[in-house]
């Protein structure tokens, strides 16, 4: 995924300096302590994330339970997709795992800013193949990989932030109970 989001950074580089200013006036940088929500279910994502320092949750509930569907690192982006782009309420909850420095683009501002300057559209474009590209990986890896190999990726893929997320995160994120982590985390000692 990053080698798109190296393709998002570089075709915002070829932007003319008074389009990626006015880029920059669409985001503000805002910092989030351990445990609160960069969104809530029921409200609605008016904003982009990128993360720039620390790590978020994306779950729902059901029947009460907490469901991960993703946890987002330092420079990657996170948002509620239906919500964004359908400015409706959400289904799902944006969460600080710890201490988060995040760079919120407003969803209203960047839409002004594609209608002036068209060139946008393609950024937009760009961001939707990301998250395409993100949920087919995610797809494959549940359907292909076993549990063990789902730590073992992320072990291989954010190994310093991995002892940071709580391990009742981490088993519902690879889809299994606390009790297989435990098993596949004490196979790897």
């Amino acid at each position: 995924m990053n080698e798109h989001l190296a393709r998002i950074e570089s075709f915002v580089q070829t932007l003319s300096p008074s389009i990626q200013h006015e880029l920059e006036g669409a985001s503000v940088t805002r910092l989030y302590k351990k445990g609160e929500y960069l969104l809530r279910e029921g409200e609605i994502c008016r904003s982009g994330f990128q993360i720039i320092k620390g790590i978020v949750r994306k779950y729902y509930l059901t029947e009460g339970k907490e469901i991960i569907t993703d946890l987002v690192f330092a420079g990657d982006l996170a948002l509620s997709l239906k919500s964004y782009v359908y400015q409706q309420p959400s289904h799902e909850f944006i969460q600080a795992i710890d201490d988060t420095e995040v760079t919120l683009t407003s969803f209203e501002a960047f839409q002004k800013l594609k209608k002036k300057h068209v060139e946008l559209i393609e950024l937009d474009l760009l961001l939707t193949e990301y998250h395409a590209l993100w949920l087919e990986q995610r797809l494959w890896e549940f359907h292909s990989l076993d549990a063990t190999q789902r730590y073992e990726k992320l072990l291989k893929e954010q190994p310093h932030f991995v002892q940071q997320i709580p391990l009742t995160y981490l088993a519902s994120f690879l889809g299994v109970s606390l009790e297989t982590l435990s098993r596949i985390r004490g196979k790897k000692r």
